[in-house]
């Protein structure tokens, strides 16, 4: 399934990566023109559908925040929802269902990647982790190693502090 997810979010990545380009470079009021929507609108979507594309793709591979995957194909399911009513109303049904695979495909990667917003992985990382998250496992698995082994030897002399013998009177 994780082969099938990737393949999907790269070809959805190029897909929406052409489109957004292509309406961010495209003259405004050409724009506007087309779509029959205002241009600064449609320059916004196009931002939009770039930075998604992006988004779909970029977290997994630098493994930096693989919980956007989820956000990015979410705010593009938006897009694609919005995209298949304005075709509708714009009295081209036939166009229709173009958008509406690609929102499938959207879903189909939500539905693989739903796991990584709620897992601990995904939740921001203190700043010491984040450093290590760019190091290699070997390296990873050391630093790991050395950061127990501290909180073990704390935690040891923490319990020697509570068996020494305490002068009378003296509390906890």
């Amino acid at each position: 399934m994780n082969r099938a997810l990737w393949a999907t979010q790269v070809l959805l990545a190029l897909v929406f990566l052409g489109a957004g380009l292509s309406k961010l470079a495209m003259p405004m009021d050409e724009l506007a023109e087309t779509s029959g929507l205002p241009g600064l609108f449609m320059r916004f979507i196009g931002l939009a559908e770039a930075l998604g594309g992006l988004g779909l793709v970029l977290p997994g591979l630098l493994r930096i925040r693989p919980g956007l995957t989820f956000l990015a194909a979410a705010g593009l399911l938006v897009i694609m929802a919005g995209a298949v009513v304005v075709t509708i109303a714009d009295g081209q049904p036939a166009a229709a269902p173009l958008p509406l695979a690609t929102g499938a495909l959207l879903a189909f990667v939500l539905y693989g990647r739903w796991w990584r917003l709620a897992s601990p992985a995904a939740a921001p990382l203190p700043l010491v982790e984040t450093a290590f998250a760019a190091m290699p496992p070997q390296s990873l698995g050391e630093a790991y190693r050395a950061i127990w082994e501290r909180r073990l030897d704390r935690l040891d002399e923490y319990l020697g502090e509570l068996q020494r013998p305490r002068p009378n009177g003296a509390t906890g």
